[in-house]
């Protein structure tokens, strides 16, 4: 993990650094960030404080920091919530005969606070916004110190992470009092990304007094409990590298309570209490409140997030009866946005951009195109072109990927199409997709081993490089048919022989497999690839279900939605079903001795045909 630096420690940001960070985005891994990216917001801080011996900054970022100094009073206090905890924070004070509408910004789930998004509060201010970002109790780096105890940095606050639970809510209304009583604000807007989105949306739905006017919430979530555990299968890579990304030893950073709750849910016992825990955090819990609010509300997800997987996000959108807008993008958790947020782009930025158009109209009353947006947009995989930079070999976009506007997410998906699966296609040893029916066949495979068909190499980073233009390519034939199943179509055509897409997926698929296992409980994890002429692939989209009681060498048929994807399949490619028993994001039924090497079957009873429904737009 990266750690912050003393003001004297600070290096010099040069272009090239942030370049590298606009090209590759902020993360390294799914617990560490880009120390370029940390030392440009660390610079620019250090530079409105006063406090760096030396110009560190490029001629642009030094001349934003004036113009903001020119214009604004800038502080750094300390806010004590109702319990006592004193919340590190940061103010960017417009100088302004007029009343100003005030951003507020909790700061997303990681060790260096408030401080990472420095650029973004800068750039708040220069449109005419006060700015409070602060850090949520218990996050930010803590340092043990030898013979015992621990040192706190300057943007670390006080108390145990409540994982945006109530003591959080209430510290955002302590928030919103000190705001009121320091900017004199004329609206009040929440701005958050990650885990500050999740904060903003549960403030706004539960401030007593209803003073959130509106928020943009990036790499959100809807359902908490849902995004950590559905069809019986915990997301354990995803809360493993959320404890590991807070700043300290678990024993510092969370009550024992919370402890218990995350020893629970890895340990998979008391999952009751592991959901109950969940729904409290959830803003879809509170979709009332926000609607009754009226709080205009902006989403921005991607397709492939590994932390808070998309189709939650979906469903709790589409209860909100608000001012509402849903951005999905390619990539995973941050992709799109993190760099943004972080340090300059040369050009358009739609992520950003479209979050702080948002805002203007709703909060400061802008008479821009906002209004006219679709509640829906959709930006679709693959469909960007990229070229070799001859420099450094990486893909490089040059013409983004297509958006689509729909009027809502009903819309996205206006017919279904059922791929049977099949015993064996011509002249492969892998199943078949086909649009008639197949039954009266089994396909068999050795349970508890991963394999090559897997969702992401390493959550976060595979989704960032799929954003930046280089989505993974999967090598279809490394994929051992031993401990996986395959069903694969035939070529597929062009849609209508336009020269068009052969497959306009856009919605939620849907899997219904009979399926047995010797051993009894067991996973599935089910993956949808596009496979080119050469047998490589890229993911589509994918969902694990575990069977907890089953009874061993007992058929039984199940049914499950796969996450959201929007994806054109070229001509000629072919749809790839992989059906296998492990992931390494994912919880299994197969660890324990019986069920690891045992055997799946899946079959396709008379009464029951194995199909694939694919949504198309």
């Amino acid at each position: 993990m990266s750690t912050p630096q003393d003001d004297h420690e600070i290096s010099t940001v040069t272009e090239a650094q942030l370049s590298r960070v606009a090209e590759h985005g902020i993360h390294i891994s799914a617990t560490s960030l880009d120390p370029a990216a940390v030392n440009a917001a660390e610079a620019l801080v250090a530079t409105l404080r006063g406090s760096a011996d030396r110009t560190v900054l490029t001629q642009d970022l030094q001349r934003l920091t004036e113009q903001v100094r020119q214009a604004a009073t800038i502080g750094f206090p300390r806010i004590t919530t109702d319990d006592g905890v004193r919340l590190s924070a940061h103010t960017i004070k417009l100088r302004s005969a007029e009343p100003r509408p005030v951003v507020i910004v909790p700061a997303g789930w990681t060790p260096f606070g408030w401080v990472l998004f420095e650029y973004t509060y800068l750039q708040l201010a220069l449109r005419g916004y006060h700015v409070l970002a602060y850090t949520p109790r218990g996050m930010g780096l803590t340092t043990p110190i030898p013979g015992g105890g621990y040192i706190d940095a300057p943007f670390t606050s006080g108390g145990t992470i409540d994982v945006a639970g109530p003591a959080d809510w209430a510290d955002g209304s302590t928030v919103i009092d000190y705001a009121q009583q320091y900017f004199e604000p004329s609206k009040i807007a929440f701005l958050g990304e990650s885990y500050g989105s999740g904060i903003s949306q549960l403030v706004a739905a539960n401030d007593p007094a209803g003073r959130v006017d509106a928020v943009v919430a990036l790499s959100t979530w809807g359902d908490l409990a849902t995004s950590l555990y559905q069809h019986d299968t915990r997301h354990l890579a995803a809360v493993t590298a959320l404890i590991d990304f807070t700043g300290g030893p678990v024993e510092r950073k969370f009550d024992a309570a919370t402890r218990q709750i995350l020893a629970d849910f890895q340990a998979g016992r008391n999952m009751d209490d592991v959901v109950a825990w969940g729904k409290e955090r959830a803003p879809a819990s509170y979709v009332d409140e926000t609607n009754a609010r009226a709080v205009p509300t902006f989403f921005s997800h991607t397709w492939h997030e590994t932390l808070f997987p998309v189709n939650q996000v979906i469903e709790h959108f589409e209860r909100l009866t608000v001012p509402k807008r849903l951005n999905l993008w390619i990539g995973d958790h941050a992709g799109p946005e993190g760099a943004g947020l972080t340090i300059p782009f040369s050009g358009p930025n739609p992520p950003v951009d479209e979050a702080f158009a948002w805002l203007d109209h709703h909060v400061r009353g802008v008479g821009n195109d906002a209004p006219a947006w679709s509640p829906v947009s959709s930006q679709i995989m693959f469909t960007y072109r990229t070229r070799i930079d001859p420099d450094t070999g990486d893909n490089v976009i040059t013409e983004p990927a297509v958006r689509e506007p729909r009027p809502s997410w009903g819309d996205v998906t206006t017919s279904t199409e059922r791929w049977y699966l099949t015993e064996t296609a011509s002249g492969s040893i892998d199943g078949g997709l086909q649009a008639d029916p197949k039954t009266g066949w089994e396909r068999e495979f050795t349970a508890g081993q991963l394999t090559e068909a897997t969702a992401v190499d390493a959550i976060i980073t595979t989704g960032q490089a799929e954003w930046k233009g280089s989505p993974k390519t999967y090598i279809t034939d490394k994929f051992d048919r031993q401990n996986l199943a395959v069903w694969t179509s035939a070529p597929i055509p062009a849609a209508g022989g336009d020269g068009g897409a052969a497959r306009r997926i856009r919605g939620v698929p849907e899997l219904t497999l009979t399926v047995r296992n010797s051993a009894g409980p067991t996973t599935l994890v089910a993956y949808l690839f596009d496979v080119s002429g050469d047998n490589t692939a890229r993911i589509i989209t994918h969902e694990p279900v575990m069977l907890t009681d089953l009874t061993p060498g007992q058929d039984r048929n199940v049914t499950w939605k796969l996450q959201a994807a929007g994806y054109d399949l070229a001509p000629d490619h072919r749809l790839m079903l992989v059906v296998n028993s492990m992931d390494q994001l994912y919880s299994d039924a197969n660890s324990d001795a019986n069920a690891d090497g045992s055997t799946t079957t899946i079959s396709s009873p008379a009464d029951s045909a194995s199909c694939l429904v694919l949504p198309l737009g």
